[in-house]
């Protein structure tokens, strides 16, 4: 595994993440203007670029309104994976309408993608031990991995204690591998996170070419993820707290540079592609196909 690592990207718009849950109702966000499909193009030439393929978590919202933006991801070579309906967190939702959500956005983003979709991320990182349950849920809807589990500790997020590299879960419904997201460790210190959204633009370059280096040498890959509007300094001021704020704008100017030098340290590629999951011998073909 050493120098490798999976590249994935977080399919929502501006308007939808969790920092703005409390300013913007989900019943509103056809009102917001987007900029998913312009951000998600820029991010989609930049890896053409660099000859990179990644595994896309699209919102469910996102692929019914913007059909074929799923289409042209799929078309550009990379994968299609699921990352919720509504980007609601799963810990504050019931099992049923888990998998209610879950059912909604496989089903959108299969029929805009036109391939299967295997693989699953929670919004906001938000299986943790109190919902640890939804990767049953996962298993029996038809997932065969998950990159849900952050293995540190927060506020809002967060799985400590969860293994640091990928794990096969069995569930009553089936088997799920878990693809945890990337992390170091500093001596004998906690759990560091590394190479993904607000960690990467805003933390210190070499810090995450340090940890990205002490993960490899542990014979880890690293999971990193990026967000389309991570990519776009000048999308619309949304009225929040100061701390969300500063949380969703910092250093977005940074986000593209610090993206190129994460890719320039070794070999991305998408889940799919990594040779670390077991998926039908379909999937790499019906993904490329016209």
């Amino acid at each position: 595994m050493s120098n490798r690592g999976i590249l994935s990207v977080d399919v929502e718009d501006y308007f939808q993440v969790q920092a703005f849950a409390g300013a913007v109702d989900r019943s509103n966000w056809s009102e917001y203007p987007s900029r998913v499909e312009r951000n998600t193009e820029r991010v989609l030439d930049l890896l053409d670029e660099r000859g990179v393929t990644a595994t896309f978590f699209i919102l469910g919202w996102v692929a019914e309104q913007f059909p074929g933006l799923v289409r042209l991801i799929v078309e550009r070579c990379h994968e299609a994976a699921c990352h919720s309906y509504g980007h609601r967190l799963v810990y504050e939702l019931s099992p049923a309408e888990f998998r209610a959500d879950t059912v909604r956005a496989k089903i959108a983003i299969e029929q805009a993608a036109g391939v299967a979709v295997y693989g699953y991320r929670a919004p906001n990182f938000s299986i943790t031990p109190r919902s640890k349950w939804a990767l049953e849920v996962l298993a029996e809807c038809g997932f065969l991995y998950d990159s849900s589990i952050f293995p540190i500790r927060r506020a809002v997020y967060g799985f400590p204690g969860a293994p640091r590299g990928p794990y096969r879960i069995e569930t009553q419904s089936g088997a799920i591998m878990e693809f945890p997201l990337a992390t170091f460790r500093w001596k004998c210190g906690p759990n560091l996170p590394v190479a993904g959204g607000g960690y990467l633009r805003t933390l210190p370059a070499w810090y995450t070419r340090a940890g990205v280096r002490s993960t490899w040498r542990e014979g880890l890959p690293v999971v990193c993820y990026v967000h389309p509007w991570e990519l776009d300094p000048g999308q619309p001021r949304i009225r929040s707290s100061l701390v969300a704020r500063l949380r969703h704008y910092n250093h977005l100017s940074q986000t593209e540079e610090r993206l190129r030098d994460l890719l320039s340290l070794g070999r991305f590629t998408s889940f799919r592609d990594s040779g670390l999951v077991l998926l039908p011998s379909t999937a790499r073909t019906a993904a490329v196909a016209p």
